[in-house]
């Protein structure tokens, strides 16, 4: 387990990220979908009692604090045009707000699909590129976790 929040990560430029809770208990793992709709887990669950505070990984900017689906969703765009997801949770945020990393979004609450435990936070990651969502590992963003190398779409470097 890796302690959190406040507990920082990255390297060079990358933005440092904090963890959403404490401690970090992942219970079911991110497993990228092969196609763009087909099944597959995009993002993480992790245990941690309902109340739990939840915390945001990255600053941005809140796009979406609110329901969806029946479950409470808060969404912060971050930098390069990645969106950090949190859900369900009870938001303390307003779309349209600036957020710092580690800066409180809400309060945990019980009932995320899927999770094996009382109460889960389903924390996720994805950039667009044109129409199409890529997800990534969230773990990343705290130095765990499996990278993916996407194509190269660029010019062939000499």
């Amino acid at each position: 387990m890796l302690a959190g929040p406040g507990v920082q990560a990255g390297a060079g430029h990358a933005p440092r990220a904090v963890a959403p809770i404490a401690p970090i208990a992942v219970v079911r793992p991110f497993t990228p979908p092969v196609t763009a709709y087909g099944p597959g887990h995009r993002g993480v669950d992790l245990a941690a009692p309902a109340g739990t505070p939840v915390h945001a990984a990255l600053g941005g900017t809140v796009v979406f604090a609110g329901d969806l689906a029946g479950r409470g969703v808060v969404s912060v765009a971050v930098t390069g045009g990645r969106h950090v997801t949190y859900e369900p949770l009870e938001a303390v945020v307003r779309a349209g707000e600036a957020v710092q990393a580690g800066q409180l979004l809400g309060y945990l609450t019980a009932g995320h699909p899927g999770c094996p435990v009382a109460a889960c936070l389903h924390w996720g990651l994805f950039f667009t590129t044109g129409d199409d969502r890529v997800y990534l590992d969230p773990l990343t963003l705290l130095g765990q976790g499996v990278v993916r190398l996407l194509p190269w779409q660029g010019e062939p470097v000499a």
